[in-house]
């Protein structure tokens, strides 16, 4: 535990309950209470502890209905068991007096407890907790290490502490309320106490290196050169990279845009601002990689010296004499120069690993660290960038250098004639489609076609029609054939990020419901590349679906991305930040940005 001086058997107990902070083990809340007290009068629908004596016994097969009499109160009521044990005929006998505990009705003119608890010790409450240890156990840590003292040490404020105190260490009336429900003041404090532990974590995980040079770079002169220009956004995210670049620290910033946004952009006056120092980009894909090798051909200035390294080049060059290196994961194998820029493209496409094991490969032994950039074009929730640039710094591109004109339609079998006229009158305009599968293969599991099963149909009623997938070793040459010469390309959503496809003018992807939002949203942004108008079909056997029709009426990456964290209910999304892999129980990434923005103030007041 941190902050918290513990003997080696209690830090043993805290492994086992996964808890790591004092605040870990304040939200470690009790899952019921055990209430003993007496109850001075019946309370209806509430449990009652009660001193009885069994009048009579009426019994079938598999239910007992006892009949007792309660003094305290006055008055009859009847106990009913159902699967009937023998232990229940040993301990409910006519005559007998003993304490039960069970939860009151009245049906019928009759006051009635169900599955009546023998009660061996009275005018108790106990908190039970789902844990690996026994109740008794986690209360006893409550007690040792969660206090008013404890709590303000840890930053909360006296009602925030009260409010924990009162959940784990409650009074008979509180614990008899709190069986019902949390009040909406207890719950928003739940969240507020989980957000704010979990940026503290972050907190402490941040790391910053000095950088291993200022980076200096002239970029004005490679932006006035462009034949066009850049959006407002690019210019931004450009001024807070060179001012990244120009600190004491090495840059850690990740850039996100939609999709078509322009990174390529951004990336290359990246370069030009680290020149004369080195930079290296790795890319996902080998298509990836020579469309932004091509682009660098184009637009960098003629003795910045550009080199392409992936597995199908092979380059023999001696990679120190190049200014920019672009290739794939194919660059972890080389013998890389020192660069003083490490960007990756698409970078949730890689592990962690990956990403590390680039940065490791241009320093030396610990003692050169680059400035690093990632780019992403799927789009994160608000909260959730909130939230993670307690570890990284971020950059947004929302404006798009052509604006998107794209159509998306929700269709079904009855609209397929439809889709047909559609893709030969694009196809007669020299426009190209994609057809997108969910799966290689024929499945049980899944009631839609394959590829195999369907490529029949289009080769047999289409000329110019290429067939590819993730599995396929040829894939990428597929595609680059099919940029030059195709019409309608089969495949998977191995086309979701990548190849760029100006006569792209129209995707389908079958069994749309199956994807992700963001998965859509990456697959349409393949068409309408440079302003093409652009449309989309979403086929589906469930034509009826609200996600899919709030989907099809915005083209914004970063509202469809609050719109995934709305479908999915947040822990899905939260899953991938949080580095002990748990879920936030109480905190909603879509709804309590208010409540993000109060921790993450007090955090820095507390700094």
């Amino acid at each position: 535990m941190k902050n918290i001086e513990c003997d080696p058997l209690d830090k043993e107990r805290f492994k086992k309950l996964g808890v790591g902070t004092l605040l870990d083990l304040a939200l470690l809340l009790p899952s019921a209470y055990e209430n003993t007290y007496l109850s001075p009068s019946p309370l209806l629908d509430r449990v009652n502890t009660v001193f009885v004596k069994i009048t009579a016994l009426t019994q079938t097969p598999k239910v007992l209905q006892i009949r007792f009499f309660c003094e305290a109160w006055q008055m009859h009521f009847d106990g009913v068991i159902f699967a009937l044990k023998p232990y229940h005929k040993a301990v409910f006998k006519r005559g007998g007096e003993l304490f039960v505990s069970g939860k009151l009705s009245y049906n019928g003119g009759r006051w009635q407890m169900i599955q009546p608890q023998v009660v061996t010790q009275v005018n108790t409450l106990t908190c039970k907790y789902k844990t690996p240890l026994q109740s008794k156990t986690v209360s006893t840590l409550m007690a040792r290490y969660v206090s008013e003292k404890t709590l303000l040490e840890e930053g909360l404020h006296v009602k925030e502490a009260h409010t924990l105190l009162s959940l784990h260490f409650p009074t008979p009336q509180e614990a008899a309320a709190l069986s019902n429900a949390y009040t909406h003041e207890t719950i928003s404090c739940l969240k507020f106490v989980e957000i704010f532990n979990y940026l503290r974590k972050l907190s402490v995980k941040k790391t910053t290196f000095p950088s291993c040079a200022k980076l200096i770079g002239d970029e004005k002169a490679f932006i006035a050169t462009l034949p066009f220009r850049l959006t407002h956004d690019q210019q931004k995210v450009i001024a807070e990279i060179k001012h990244d670049f120009q600190s004491e620290n090495a840059a850690k910033r990740v850039i996100m845009g939609d999709v078509g946004c322009g990174k390529t952009m951004v990336i290359l006056a990246s370069v030009m601002m680290a020149y004369p120092q080195k930079t290296v980009l790795m890319a996902p894909t080998s298509v990836l990689a020579t469309q932004l090798f091509e682009e660098a051909k184009r637009f960098l200035p003629l003795h910045v010296k550009t080199l392409l390294v992936t597995q199908e080049s092979d380059t023999k060059e001696d990679l120190a004499q190049f200014d920019f290196l672009v290739g794939t994961h194919a660059l972890l194998y080389k013998e890389l120069p020192r660069c003083a820029l490490v960007m990756v493209d698409e970078q949730h496409r890689f592990g962690t690993k990956q990403r590390a094991l680039l940065s490791a490969l241009v320093s030396s032994k610990g003692t050169w660290y680059p400035h690093y950039l990632q780019f992403s074009a799927t789009p994160i929730p608000r909260t959730l960038s909130m939230i993670q640039s307690s570890l990284v710094d971020f950059s947004f591109i929302k404006t798009l250098p052509f604006p998107k004109d794209i159509t998306t339609y929700v269709i079904a079998k009855a609209n397929f004639k439809m889709l047909l006229e559609h893709i030969r009158r694009e196809i007669e305009a020299r426009r190209q489609c994609i057809i997108v599968y969910p799966l290689v293969e024929e499945s049980e599991a899944i009631h839609y076609q394959s590829i195999d099963e369907g490529r029949g149909f289009w080769e047999k009623h289409f000329e110019g029609v290429f067939v590819t997938h993730g599995k396929d070793k040829h894939k990428e040459s597929i595609l680059k054939t099919f940029k030059e010469e195709g019409n309608l390309l089969i495949s998977t959503t191995v086309v979701e990020v990548g190849i760029s496809l100006p006569r792209l003018s129209t995707i389908v992807i079958v069994g749309a419901e199956r994807l992700g939002l963001a998965s859509l949203h990456q697959l349409r942004g393949r068409v309408s590349r440079n302003g093409l108008k652009g449309y989309c079909f979403l086929y589906t056997n469930t034509p009826q679906n609200e996600r899919l029709e709030k989907f099809s009426r915005t083209l914004d990456g970063f509202e469809i991305a609050e719109l995934d964290l709305a479908y999915r209910q947040g822990g899905d999304v939260v899953e991938g930040v949080i580095q002990s892999g748990k879920k936030l129980v109480w905190f909603e990434m879509g709804s309590d940005e208010a409540i993000l923005k109060e921790a993450q103030n007090r955090l820095a007041m507390q700094r």
